[in-house]
Formats: structure tokens, sequence, C-alpha cells
């Protein structure tokens, strides 16, 4: 049976949360790098509550930044402050309004959900761990699952044949190696 490598399933819960972040902060009118500036800020120490180690940390570039956050200081989420003792360095600091907007925001959900579910369960690999994980946030989220026919509820096997219950169609040996839109995972409803 074929299954994805540890960084595909890396990239597709990534992809999962992304998109329910996504859908969560456009209904409160904000970015995805809105709440990660907002986020880190609620974290770090007078070190790092910089525009520099802000940079740094979320690995984007400094008028990337510089743009965030000017509409997270103009929306009233954030302040900038001169460092009483060094003219040239600017010190962030998280206002009540930014910390009630990530209170908003955090934790998905649905990874709350994954992560209890996940709890129990005890894996052999890292890659057998991620593909659990994936699989829960994709039940969790309603979401279509993507995997592979020998893992899908539809896949029928018979004395060398395959076949798509769905579809009522056989399946080459090729095509069981590849993702299916149509995947569903046992015990899942079909829609």
């Amino acid at each position: 049976m074929r299954s994805l490598t540890s960084f595909q399933l890396l990239e597709r819960i990534s992809s999962l949360l992304l998109s329910e972040e996504r859908k969560r902060y456009a209904a409160l009118g904000i970015q995805p790098v809105h709440a990660q500036v907002l986020d880190y800020l609620a974290l770090c120490n007078r070190y790092s509550d910089t525009p520099a180690a802000l940079t740094e940390y979320l690995g984007l570039t400094k008028g990337t930044v510089s743009q965030t956050l000017q509409v997270l200081e103009r929306k009233g989420y954030l302040s900038k402050l001169p460092d009483p003792n060094d003219g040239r360095v600017v010190h962030l600091q998280l206002l009540p309004a930014g910390r009630e907007l990530l209170s908003q925001v955090q934790p998905l959900d649905i990874f709350t959900q994954a992560e209890a579910n996940l709890l129990q369960k005890e894996f052999k690999s890292l890659r057998h761990a991620l593909g659990s994980t994936l699989e829960v946030l994709q039940k969790a989220n309603n979401s279509k699952s993507f995997g592979f026919c020998e893992s899908c509820v539809y896949f029928r096997e018979s004395d060398q044949h395959m076949q798509c219950g769905l579809t009522e169609e056989p399946l080459s040996q090729d095509e069981v190696q590849k993702i299916c839109r149509e995947h569903l995972f046992p015990n899942v409803k079909a829609d």
C-alpha cells in the first residue's frame, strides 16, 4: 500500500489548517499573517518584540512585516514604542484589542479535537503519527481526504481485480497508487 511521505503529510496538514485559519480570519477581517504577528507578540519577551526579531521569526521580508505592522497599528491591535535607551530600536506592544482578537482565533477547534482523539494512540513512526493526525483533522473538518484507493471505503479487491465501489469501474495498479478526490476513510458518512 502506498502512503504519503512525512513531508507530504506535513504539507497536507498545513494546508488544511491554513484553509481553516483563512476562513476564520476572513470572518474577523484579518489575514493569517496578522494573527501570526499578534500570536508572536503575545509570546515574545522584551528582547524579541522588535520588527527585526518578528521578521526573523516569521521568515518574511522586511517590507511584508512593515506593511503588516502598519495595518495592525491602524486597526488598534498593536503600538510601536521607541526604545528608551536606543532611538534606532522600536518595540512592538500588543494592545488589549489585539489580545481580544487573538483570543477569538486560537486555537483552531479542529486541531483541538484532533489532538484529543490522538492522545491515546501509540505510533510506530513519525509518518504513521502524521498520517493519523491528517486523517483525524480531515474527519473533524469534513474535508476531502485525497487518499489512496487501498485505504478508501469504496475500494474493492478480489482475485487480482480492483474496482472503485463508488463508480463501479475497474482500477489499474497505477490508479490505486495515486490520490483520489473521491477518497473516503472507513467510518465516514458519504455526502
